[in-house]
């Protein structure tokens, strides 16, 4: 019996919008992806995340990947304000889900600055039970670590629980543990799917 739901944030509670983030900086089509790849698109994101590097050295890392854009990557990531925007549904769902008797947490990648510079895109946490942002503990998804902390904090049963992503990997790197998984496609569709799992 499922007595825990657990949410990933970005893309599945919220849009994580980088191209729409840049593109309302006033950035073109083709600024838009020379930025992102140097950036969002890299390995040195997922360091952001982790937390184990400053902001600076994530800079660092990504004008090092393409120097002549050293002033628009500054212009872009300096403030991250709204780069995370959180979905109509996100509150509601979580209420729901409450109501019906479940206990709602979240496990999700996250930097330190996107939490300070977006946090009314993460107004859905006040109704939940706890959670991990990934920043915090130094390590991501989907390193078991990161799971196993989750599942000790809050005292969960593995088999009770099911972990809501939209990334496979990271649903697959819970179900090795014994965490029930759902790949997110759309609210409706995680929504069946916890149903048969009921």
């Amino acid at each position: 019996m499922i007595k825990n739901v657990i949410f990933d944030i970005g893309n599945v509670l919220t849009d994580f919008r980088w191209a729409e983030f840049l593109a309302d900086k006033g950035f073109s089509k083709e600024e838009v992806q020379r930025i992102a790849n140097a950036s969002v698109l890299t390995p040195i994101w997922a360091e952001l995340d982790r937390g184990a590097w400053s902001f600076e050295e994530v800079m660092a890392g990504f004008i090092k990947n393409d120097p002549e854009i050293e002033k628009e990557l500054h212009q872009a990531f300096d403030d991250m304000t709204d780069i995370v925007r959180i979905r109509d549904y996100a509150i509601p769902w979580v209420k729901e889900l409450k109501q019906k008797g479940y206990s709602v947490y979240y496990l999700s990648n996250f930097s330190e600055k996107i939490e300070r510079e977006s946090i009314a895109g993460l107004a859905f946490r006040e109704e939940m039970d706890g959670g991990i942002l990934s920043w915090k503990e130094k390590v991501i998804k989907p390193d078991p670590t990161i799971y196993r902390l989750l599942l000790e904090r809050y005292s969960l049963v593995p088999e009770e629980s099911v972990f809501v992503d939209d990334l496979l990997v990271n649903v697959e790197a819970g179900r090795k543990l014994g965490i029930h998984g759902i790949v997110f496609q759309s609210k409706e569709q995680v929504e069946e799917e916890l149903k048969k799992l009921s």
